[in-house]
């Protein structure tokens, strides 16, 4: 399938981009492959570059605030400096190597409820930069991606919500200041112990590492909390093993073994498995120098044409 716009990027009259992708469908670690289409406009016109970006949508807890805003995470240049003459047609082919951290949007293809990803085409016009040129992007899971879902699948949790989170989960080698969380609600063997998981890939050439937030039912004497676990796999282990009983024992093993650590120290006093939520996480999401930023409000549906669809939907 290919996303086609046509945009007039300066005015009437001004040079046009179009972006093709050869294949909108792509999972971490691959390429996006297409071409940047130009069409000059009525006069000659000096580009001073053309970029391409993966832009999606993050989440941003501050201190008593929440919001979601677009971030541009991966970009690259596929042309520098060109001269355009009017009307002249000009196609720039590309490959960008999607980040083995690129987050997960579609499994049996449908869109996760809660995920965006978009290609986005730059134009730069004497430093005046047009942003409109939006493609949709579906990244699928890899191999191993897909047997520890289809393990929960297996296990009856229900598929709940995704999103991504601003932010580094302490101790975990991240190279994007995000990560992504895939909430399932409890299947019925597990519903006397836990409420819901939230589980999320960080996902490199050698291998996945999994981590688990447990929310944890209180028991008689004792409130509810979360419970982590953190767990790795290699790209090697996907035909080896059996995945549901691998991932039922990370549950059992995480909400007895982690379920008194968190509940004494809480999420931000430096134990291992806690997640960088709030302002220290950001700090060091900023630290990476990501390229573009977030802007609250700048919800990336409203640049893409129709639909995402759901798959689970909101319960």
């Amino acid at each position: 399938m290919v996303f086609k716009k046509m945009l007039s990027a300066f005015g009437v009259g001004g040079p046009s981009v179009d972006t093709v992708l050869t294949n909108p469908n792509t999972r971490p670690g691959l390429t996006l492959d297409g071409q940047v289409n130009l069409v000059g406009g009525d006069a000659e016109t000096a580009i001073e570059q053309v970029v391409i970006g993966l832009v999606t949508r993050v989440e941003v807890e501050g201190h008593d605030t929440e919001y979601a805003g677009t971030m541009e995470f991966h970009r690259m240049a596929v042309s520098g400096p060109l001269q355009l003459a009017p009307k002249q047609q000009l196609s720039i082919p590309f490959q960008l190597p999607v980040p083995w951290e690129t987050p997960i949007t579609d499994v049996y293809g449908q869109r996760l409820h809660g995920m965006t990803m978009g290609l986005r085409t730059e134009l730069a016009i004497a430093r005046a930069v047009d942003k409109s040129d939006l493609d949709q992007v579906a990244v699928h899971p890899l191999p191993v991606h897909e047997r520890i879902l289809e393990a929960f699948q297996r296990l009856g949790f229900r598929f709940k919500h995704a999103d991504l989170e601003r932010g580094h989960i302490r101790g975990v080698q991240q190279t994007l200041p995000f990560y992504q969380e895939i909430e399932f609600f409890a299947s019925p063997q597990y519903a006397s112990t836990i409420r819901e998981v939230e589980l999320t890939f960080v996902t490199s050439q050698r291998g996945v590492e999994v981590i688990l937030e447990c929310d944890k039912r209180g028991g008689f004497l004792s409130a509810g909390h979360d419970a982590f676990g953190r767990y790795q796999v290699s790209h090697t282990d996907v035909d080896r093993v059996d995945w549901a009983q691998v991932v039922d024992g990370w549950l059992r093993e995480t909400t007895s073994r982690y379920g008194s650590l968190r509940s004494q120290y809480g999420p931000s006093h430096g134990h291992g498995h806690s997640r960088g939520h709030g302002m220290g996480g950001m700090v060091a999401g900023a630290a990476l120098g990501v390229a573009g930023g977030m802007i609250a409000g700048e919800m990336i549906e409203e640049s893409f044409e129709g639909d995402f669809g759901d798959f689970g939907g909101d319960e």
